[in-house]
């Protein structure tokens, strides 16, 4: 993904909220950019499957990098939205913002981008095999299909 001006603001739904432990930073206190990844992944899979409405894998993660770092204690949230439908795949827009609850962080209580990715997934049929996704939309129609065919459902 090339580099885009921050918004001010998620963009997408929010999928999922946590805050990271001491086991998840380095010798710094920094939270490790794999724990981050790992969040990112069990955000766009909720997404994924309410959009496919079948099991899914992920496939592939297009370019990321981190434009700040995260502390023990910061609240991470992730936002979500599809941005391609495909025959048998889509992918999702995933990013995450930070909100240092800290006051020593120059930035308290502000939130703040850390990073975002475009993660694909592929739908799975029972025997594991890829399948074909019955929600089809072309990238203008692709929030109108999913709001009517998955933002409706109750989880």
């Amino acid at each position: 993904m090339s580099k885009k001006k921050e918004t001010a603001e998620p963009q997408g739904e929010l999928l999922l909220r946590t805050i990271p432990m001491p086991t998840d930073t380095s010798f710094n206190g920094d939270v490790f950019g794999g724990w981050i990844m790992s969040q990112m992944d069990l955000a766009g899979s909720i997404l994924a499957k309410q959009t496919a409405r079948t099991r899914t894998t992920t496939v592939a993660v297009e370019g990321m990098h981190f434009i700040r770092p995260v502390r023990v204690g910061d609240v991470v949230s992730c936002y979500g939205r599809v941005s391609r439908i495909g025959t048998t795949s889509l992918t999702i827009v995933v990013e995450v913002w930070m909100l240092p609850v800290l006051p020593d962080r120059d930035m308290a209580f502000q939130a703040a981008k850390v990073t975002e990715a475009a993660i694909t997934y592929v739908s799975l049929g029972e025997n594991g095999k890829k399948q074909a996704i019955s929600v089809k939309a072309d990238d203008k129609n692709i929030a109108d299909a999913v709001h009517k065919n998955v933002r409706n459902d109750k989880i």
